[in-house]
């Protein structure tokens, strides 16, 4: 077992500790109603009484969070639930957060004003209120690792163990099996519990996503709450123990999630963020498709953002468009859908079948190569180079919007009082084909197919032993997560009007890159469903608010996928498999699922032991 040690951080009594934090907490609270600066031209207009804006905003809601999490450290009534785990870290990480956004503000008015003159006293108060609270946060006990802790573990056994179980599942053919629900009380408490977090997830997504472009400062200060608070929520145990309720009510979850994306576009009352979210979905699919070949299978393909090339081309084709070669076709979106999917798919066999007996960095740089090549042919593909096929450089523009069921997506439409906008429709269509690419991917992960992809990614070697056709399933996977990419492709045409090699790249300057692909899925979470699109919306969000970041890209990337690998190599939202192969084996357990035997407590019993 991994040892805990309960102390804190600044030897304080804890009483003391806690009556500091509290009162750091309402102090903090009560500053956000002052004046921070006298001049509006700090982003967010932190000049009003009585009006919290911008960055006091976010460390409003920093500061009502610590003052809940304090009560409940008391032994309010009601608020221990918001701390299954019993432990402080949440306080401490929502009190650092808060501290951290006040004194962020606090500089960068001095540096973007030209000095601390420019504060008015509401900010003075706000950064001695945010020094007591975290102070009297970091003198709780607190959950802290012993020396003795960070040795390392032999998890050869676990990984030994993983293999077998997987070689298991693989002989036996089967499921993964999920609680069912039921309609009791408590089953519909827990379906308003995963209503009431949807909600919320959509209101804190909405506030980030509508901070002005040139509010950097604000962005930043959103940040940091957010990270601080979902690190805060994991040693709380709320995590975990939403994941359990998720994982009961699958079907309702993912609903509401689907549900909660399409109400975003009512929300907005500037087509822009429409666009971005539009944006954002294109690459979280192709994310998606890329998690097959590297999440699942454990392919390194560093050419992928060729087969969404593949079929952002042969979509536009056939799509209407004067400038392509043939302008007189025009398919209807299944039809152009279809053929960019097969057109990707056959590139991805083709591809695939000479390469995929390569292993390892061969593979890789092979799967680079291709990147490449696409991107040079269609630039050459323009009646002197080569056949005039592509347009060239110039590529193939006018792509006309889509039309479905007598509507033309470009026009905007009235729905309720609600003026939808372009984007807004694209943004429903991009839903449509985000949760066909999610249903493909889950029902394949679950396969046959699936945990022979599984087995692949973890010892070829020995899943050719038990008898899985290696190629067979690596040209599978290869061809899928190809053809997906193609479908993100053909509404990509329609949406940017136009298609030209500049995108296809490995790595530039904005997305799509294969680079940024791939860090979606690594940062994210291999082999998980909701990882890459987290990753993707992170990667694609974060550079579009923060404009400083555009030319530094890839220096960010970076850093975040150092950071990542450094802390938490399995990503962010982690596979369970994963884990057991990047932690000490006393911090994890093994899932119920994942034993040999009808007694889940077998194989967890002789870990623990044998660790």
């Amino acid at each position: 077992m991994t040892d805990i040690e309960t102390t804190p951080v600044i030897p304080l009594p804890a009483a003391l500790a806690r009556a500091l934090a509290t009162a750091g907490a309402v102090l903090t609270l009560a500053s956000t109603f002052l004046a921070w600066t006298w001049t509006a031209a700090f982003p967010g207009d932190l000049t009003i009484y009585g009006y919290p804006a911008g960055l006091q905003v976010i460390t409003l809601i920093g500061a009502v969070l610590a003052l809940v999490l304090a009560l409940a450290a008391y032994g309010v009534p009601g608020l221990d639930r918001l701390t299954p785990s019993r432990s402080n870290n949440p306080l401490a990480l929502i009190s650092l957060g808060t501290f951290a956004v006040v004194w962020f503000t606090i500089i960068a008015i001095a540096v973007d004003l030209g000095g601390l003159a420019n504060l008015e006293p509401g900010g003075y108060i706000a950064a001695v209120a945010a020094l007591i609270l975290a102070g009297g946060a970091l003198g709780l006990p607190l959950d802290r690792h012993t020396a003795d802790s960070q040795r390392k573990s032999s998890w050869a056994a676990h990984r030994m163990l993983g293999i077998y179980y997987r070689a298991y599942r693989y002989l036996r053919l089967a499921k993964p099996t999920t609680p069912k629900a039921t309609t009791t009380p408590r089953a519909w408490a827990e379906r308003l519990t995963i209503a009431i977090a949807t909600a919320l997830a959509l209101v804190v997504f909405t506030y980030g996503i509508g901070i002005d472009d040139d509010a950097s400062e604000t962005f930043i200060g959103y940040l940091i709450l957010i990270v601080f608070g979902t690190i805060a929520l994991i040693h709380a145990g709320l995590l975990d123990r939403y994941a359990a309720i998720c994982a009961r009510h699958k079907g309702f979850a993912a609903g509401l999630a689907f549900a909660a994306a399409a109400v975003f576009p009512f929300t907005q009352s500037n087509d822009h963020n429409a666009n971005l979210g539009v944006s954002i979905l294109i690459f979280a699919t192709v994310a998606l498709g890329l998690n097959i070949v590297v999440g699942l299978t454990g392919l390194l393909d560093l050419g992928y953002v060729a087969f969404l090339g593949v079929g952002a081309y042969a979509a536009a084709l056939v799509s209407g468009s004067e400038f392509s070669r043939f302008a007189g076709v025009q398919f209807p979106f299944w039809a152009a859908a279809l053929t960019g999917m097969g057109a990707s798919l056959v590139f991805g066999v083709l591809i695939g079948a000479p390469t995929l007996r390569l292993r390892g960095d061969y593979l890789a740089i092979v799967t680079l190569g291709f990147g490449e090549i696409f991107r040079i042919t269609v630039n050459n593909l323009d009646g002197d180079s080569g056949p005039n096929l592509t347009n060239g450089p110039n590529g193939i523009s006018r792509i006309p919007d889509i039309e479905l069921f007598g509507l033309n997506l470009g026009d905007s439409h009235d729905i309720a009082g609600f003026t939808l906008g372009r984007f807004a429709n694209y943004l429903f269509l991009m839903l449509i084909v985000t949760a066909i690419v999610v249903l493909v991917f889950t029902r394949a992960a679950d396969s046959r197919i699936g945990r022979s992809w599984i087995a692949i990614r973890e010892d070829e070697t020995a899943a050719t032993a038990m008898g899985i056709n290696g190629f067979r399933v690596k040209l599978i996977a290869f061809a899928l997560g190809a053809s997906l990419a193609g479908l993100a492709g053909t509404v990509m045409a329609h949406v940017n009007y136009s298609v030209n090699p500049q995108p296809y790249q490995f790595a530039g300057a904005a997305p799509p890159n294969s680079a940024f692909l791939l860090a979606a899925v690594v940062l994210g979470g291999m082999g998980t469903v909701s990882g890459p699109l987290l990753g993707a919306s992170l990667l694609y969000l974060i550079p579009e608010k923060l404009q400083f970041l555009q030319n530094y890209e890839l220096l960010a990337f970076g850093i975040a996928l150092v950071l990542l690998m450094r802390f938490r190599p399995e990503g962010i939202i982690a596979n369970r498999r994963r884990q057991l192969e990047f932690h000490e084996t006393g911090q994890l357990d093994i899932p119920e699922q994942a034993t040999l035997t009808d007694e889940p407590s077998s194989i967890t019993s002789v870990t623990k032991a044998g660790a």
